[in-house]
């Protein structure tokens, strides 16, 4: 093994440090200064927070029912209303929140999770595997997103469990892509071509040399997929195939508002609010990071400096 090419691929260890160093200033600067991703984060952190501890904070107990007070509008008793059967809104959308950070962590980590494994092999050993796996993901993302994700709940039958490995497989195409893009950028490197030469296992290759120089794009997917999941988790839960209740889910709340909507609007009002601010939020803060992120963004900003 000769000096320079061990050389080469100690060298890039040390620069992927520093390029992840420099890829997390450029974030936190990016959000420091951008009002949008500002108001995103604090909504996400907010929404975290009332995930956590949102059975402390609701006002009432979820399923306490109160004959007296049926489809009350709101007042300081109760800030959103009561829904038909007397139960607080406000403790239902704050409870609910769990539930829809609940399903978007998890289906997106089974997404990524099975995504990147498959991009991986695909792009890096290409031939008949890329051919086959990727030939699988394309059958998988021709169908509407709604419309497969329904076809494997009616299948595995409805259930929360059920809905995250639903919207997990649905958008597992999305992050095989990216990764798989990914790979065939960064395979032909010369630190890569240095590690295969002194005999660097695949495994290791893969793990030290590769997924650090294509982290950026997949960590843009992911927060962008998370506010997807939980619109298509209010989706499953709207037709009656996510949640079961009495457990409160946005969606569920919004399909048992849709025969009150002129005379009680505050049962749609409220948990649309929550849908629409949360993937506002993650929609607000995946911008952000595919400005600061994205090397094509980045070609551009440095091309506008230049010129000023």
């Amino acid at each position: 093994m000769s000096q320079d090419t061990e050389s080469a691929v100690r060298g890039d260890a040390g620069t992927g440090g520093r390029d992840a160093e420099s890829a997390l200033r450029r974030v936190l600067t990016a959000l420091r200064h951008d009002p949008p991703a500002i108001a995103g984060t604090l909504v996400l952190l907010l929404l975290v927070l009332v995930g956590v501890a949102g059975t402390q904070l609701a006002p009432a107990g979820i399923n306490d029912i109160d004959v007296d007070n049926m489809l009350a509008p709101p007042s300081r008793e109760h800030l959103f209303g009561t829904d038909e059967l007397g139960r607080d809104v406000l403790s239902r959308v704050l409870v609910a929140a769990r539930v829809s950070l609940q399903v978007g962590a998890v289906s997106v980590g089974i997404a990524l999770a099975v995504g990147l494994t498959l991009g991986l092999l695909a792009g890096y050993y290409r031939g008949w595997v890329d051919t086959v796996l990727m030939r699988c993901m394309d059958v998988l993302f021709a169908f509407p997103v709604l419309l497969l994700a329904v076809a494997i709940v009616a299948v595995l039958g409805p259930g929360l469990l059920t809905a995250m490995v639903a919207i997990g497989v649905v958008y597992t195409p999305i992050f095989a892509r990216v990764t798989r893009a990914g790979v065939l950028s960064v395979r032909e490197q010369v630190f890569v071509r240095a590690a295969v030469s002194i005999g660097t296992s695949d495994l290791r290759i893969m793990r030290r040399h590769i997924l650090p120089n294509i982290a950026a794009p997949l960590i843009v997917q992911t927060s962008l997929s998370l506010a997807f999941a939980i619109l298509s988790e209010a989706a499953l839960s709207f037709l009656g195939l996510g949640i079961q209740p009495p457990a409160p889910a946005w969606g569920r709340m919004l399909f048992d508002a849709r025969g009150f909507v002129t005379d009680a609007w505050w049962l749609g009002v409220f948990p649309g609010a929550a849908i629409f601010l949360t993937v506002l939020a993650f929609n607000l803060v995946g911008d952000a990071l595919r400005d600061v992120l994205d090397p094509r963004q980045l070609t551009v900003s440095e091309a506008r400096r230049s010129t000023e």
